[in-house]
């Protein structure tokens, strides 16, 4: 059943629905194909068969009966490593947690299962979620199903490559330094990172003491084939919707303005001073402008949302503030020590990261202060604009390349060697304020590999991205499968 492996999920469930195929056959299918694919990319690396065939028949049983256990009854599919599925590891990629095993089904999870999903493994993950590469000591290294010596991304990396490569039909993702939006883009598959703290984080946690209801950037969300898949995932693991507010979660509508495609107010960004975009990336950026402006899209290449430097300086120090609170003590004092060995006007991607990891809460106030302001400015672009386009990372796709500091492991932009990071550039530019937003696949690289875009909205405007998404499905691009695998 391998022409089936492609499909996307909301067509696997309508024919189990009609009763084209069974679930029990629809996972078969999905478990046979990771037998003879999955040993090359090595992207499902948690197999959990037997109950999921267990949960697929009973999925077939309830539709004899006449009953439908919701919008994805009996679809296969993953979820990220880092989410607990009671009865499987949650190890974030550590050796040391090899066999620490869930009791409980993360919340996203739940809802997925009440939908009807068939959750059958978990995806890999590298080392803390902290990478652009999949690559960790528990489970080794996952590949690009479209050129297997370079990555699929991180930390979201073996989602999105389980997709690409027809092992799965639906992924749920988490995203703090565009975790799902970099490995979709570098797959050629649909992510989303919905607004801040509207999908319930609760169970995306390696132990208790990590247990947060909300932590500071991150989200999670779904990845898929395509981007009516994310709709409907986002719904699912959104409902009931809510906001993440200091005094606790509050009941919250959706936005959706409800513009007409054709008089969209688009801008574009396709390069910054701040982190290099290669000319592979910026020529489908602006590729995909001149298809919008043919649809009488209206799209504005000078404006710009916010200052580079200002955004790019606030969001590291939130980000590392953030991951580095996590740290053991060992390990904010070793920052310290770092971090004074800097020059005081260093602006440097490793001054700022020690700076940030061993800040004080008067320092992260402050830049929280600076958050605020570009808080407002954005809120101000989106009176002007419905939508902003953007790259999701610098390059396609790079060669694997595990060895030293991530700033110091250099990719090639225009000819010439960048450090990794400046890709957190691109993650940070909406991220850094909680805004939205949609990676959808706009072309391919002279190379032959993906290159994707993030379509950011503003606050809560989430169904707004989706909904541009789903339409560049339908006129521009759909989901292409690796040459390499839609022949096994």
């Amino acid at each position: 059943m391998s022409e089936i492996a492609f499909l996307p999920a909301l067509e696997l469930a309508r024919r189990i629905r009609q009763r084209e195929l069974s679930a029990v056959e629809a996972l078969q299918s999905c478990l046979q194909r990771l037998e003879r694919v999955d040993n090359e990319i090595n992207a499902v690396v948690v197999r959990d068969g037997e109950r999921a065939l267990k949960a697929a028949q009973a999925a077939d049983e309830a539709l004899a009966r006449g009953d439908t256990l919701g919008p994805l009854h009996g679809v296969p599919m993953t979820v990220k490593e880092s989410f607990n599925v009671a009865g499987l590891p949650t190890t974030y990629g550590y050796e040391e947690h090899r066999h620490n095993v869930a009791q409980e089904d993360a919340v996203t999870v739940a809802r997925l299962k009440r939908a009807g999903a068939v959750i059958f493994g978990k995806t890999n993950v590298p080392v803390s979620l902290a990478d652009w590469q999949s690559f960790n000591p528990v489970y080794g290294t996952t590949r690009n199903p479209w050129d297997t010596s370079r990555t699929p991304g991180g930390s979201s990396g073996g989602s999105a490559a389980a997709l690409a490569a027809g092992l799965s039909y639906l992924e749920l993702g988490s995203d703090i330094g565009a975790s799902i939006r970099n490995p979709a883009h570098y797959c050629g598959v649909w992510g989303h990172k919905p607004t801040w703290g509207t999908v319930p984080v609760a169970g995306h946690q390696l132990v208790p003491r990590h247990a947060v209801e909300a932590y500071d950037i991150a989200a999670v969300g779904p990845l898929a084939r395509s981007a009516f898949d994310l709709s409907v995932a986002l719904d699912i693991v959104s409902t009931p919707l809510q906001a993440q507010t200091a005094l606790g979660p509050v009941p919250l509508a959706w936005r959706d303005r409800g513009v007409p495609l054709s008089r969209l107010r688009v801008a574009l960004v396709t390069d910054s001073a701040e982190a290099p975009v290669d000319a592979s990336v910026q020529s489908s950026l602006q590729a995909l402008g001149d298809f919008l402006r043919r649809q009488g899209v209206h799209v504005d290449e000078a404006a710009r949302p916010v200052d580079d430097a200002e955004s790019w300086a606030v969001y590291i120090h939130l980000l590392r503030s953030a991951t580095g609170s996590r740290e053991p003590e060992a390990v904010w004092a070793d920052a310290g020590r770092r971090a004074a060995g800097f020059d005081a006007d260093d602006t440097s991607y490793p001054a700022r990261h020690f700076r940030a990891i061993a800040s004080t809460h008067r320092d992260w106030v402050a830049m929280d202060e600076r958050r605020f302001g570009l808080r407002h400015r954005w809120a101000a672009f989106f009176e002007r604009f419905d939508l902003l386009i953007c790259p999701a990372a610098p390059t396609p796709a790079f060669p694997h390349n595990q060895v030293g500091p991530r700033w110091e492991r250099m990719v090639p932009v225009n000819g010439q060697g960048r450090p990794s990071t400046d890709g957190l550039y691109w993650a940070g530019y909406p991220g850094v304020v909680g805004l939205p937003a949609t990676a959808v696949p706009i072309g391919l690289s002279p190379e032959g590999l993906p290159i994707g875009a993030q379509v950011v909205g503003p606050a809560y405007g989430d169904p707004e991205c989706l909904r541009f998404a789903r339409w560049l499905e339908r006129e521009y691009r759909a989901f292409v499968p690796p040459p390499l695998q839609s022949r096994k």
